[in-house]
Parts: structure tokens; C-alpha cells; sequence
């Protein structure tokens, strides 16, 4: 990386990053302030069942945009295990942008796999003590992604999507995540 490359990368983490929440969200409307860190993850299901390969990943998230918005990078396997010509199946390397937006009350949320060719925009809000973000997949196919169990340093992560009979959830992913220390 040249010198200039470095300064451009800087300036881009500078301009994007935020050290918190802008005062413009409501603290009550702060779904995703939790997030931001750095997490371990325990692949359960990618879909299908991977349980038995004992895949990680990672989640790294943060304030961006003033502060108006949370963004992360969900990354399996973890970036030490990473090589070319992975398989697939049992890849992704993809963000999710969950920015706020007062008119709706709620967060518009846009998750980009570009591995998979994959984009998915949804709304978020809390549910009791769950969140859960519904939207729907490119192809019009209803999805589902939920966060339960959250304390302060783990949480239970689960996306479906919806089958055809419009009414049965199918399981899709599922990951079980620990704060990094």
C-alpha cells in the first residue's frame, strides 16, 4: 500500500467513523448502540445445518455517519482462517448499514453480501426485548431477522425466510455471538 493509499484509507475510516450516537436519536430509539464492537461467532446454521464443522466468524460494528447510523462487517470464517477458493457454502464477508430514520420511527437497514451477489433491505425496531428487522429478499421472498437473548456482551442472532405456502418460517441462518475481550 503506498503512502497516498494509507492517507485515502485514513481519511475515508476518519469521515465515516463517529465516537457515538448523534443526539438526534432518541435514546429509547437507540436499537442498535449495543452492537458496536467487536464479537466472536459460532456458526450454527448457514442454510443449512453446519453445527459439526465448527465454523467461527466475526462481527465487528461501529457508529458511522455522524453518528446516525450503526454499521458492521459480519465476517465467517474468521479473517486468520480466510484463503482463496474457500468454498461457497460456508463464506461471506458482507455489511449491514442500519441507519435511523425519524419519519418512520424505526431503522431502514440495507445488508450487502457481494460474495453472494445477495442484498436485503429491511426495517428494525425493538420487540419487547428482541429486535427484529423484517424486509424481504431481491427476489420478493419475505425475510426475518431477529437478535435475542442480547446483554451486554452476547447475543443469539437468527434470520428466516419465509416459504412459499406464506405461512411456514424457514431457518436460514443462525449465529450464537460473544464480545471480543
Amino acid at each position: 500500500m503506498t503512502t497516498i493509499d494509507m492517507i485515502n484509507t485514513q481519511t475515508l475510516a476518519s469521515a465515516l467513523m463517529s465516537s457515538g450516537r448523534s443526539p438526534d436519536i432518541p435514546e429509547a430509539s437507540d436499537v442498535y448502540g449495543w452492537l458496536v464492537g467487536n464479537w466472536e461467532l459460532e456458526v450454527i446454521h448457514y442454510w443449512t445445518d453446519v453445527r459439526e464443522r465448527g465454523l467461527k466468524g466475526e462481527l465487528h460494528a461501529n457508529w458511522v455517519l455522524e453518528g446516525r447510523a450503526v454499521q458492521d462487517v459480519w465476517i465467517m470464517p474468521r479473517v486468520s482462517e480466510r484463503k482463496a477458493g474457500m468454498d461457497k457454502t460456508s463464506n461471506m464477508y458482507g455489511t449491514t448499514l442500519r441507519v435511523w430514520d425519524a419519519s418512520i420511527q424505526a431503522w431502514r437497514i440495507t445488508w450487502t453480501d457481494p460474495l453472494h451477489g445477495r442484498q436485503v433491505q429491511q426495517i428494525g425496531q425493538w420487540s419487547g426485548k428482541n429486535i427484529v428487522q423484517v424486509g424481504c429478499y431481491a427476489n420478493g421472498t419475505p425475510a426475518r431477522w431477529r437478535f435475542t437473548e442480547i446483554t451486554r456482551d452476547s447475543f443469539h442472532w437468527t434470520g428466516d425466510a419465509l416459504e412459499p405456502d406464506g405461512n411456514t418460517w424457514k431457518l436460514t441462518g443462525e449465529f450464537l455471538a460473544k464480545r471480543m475481550r
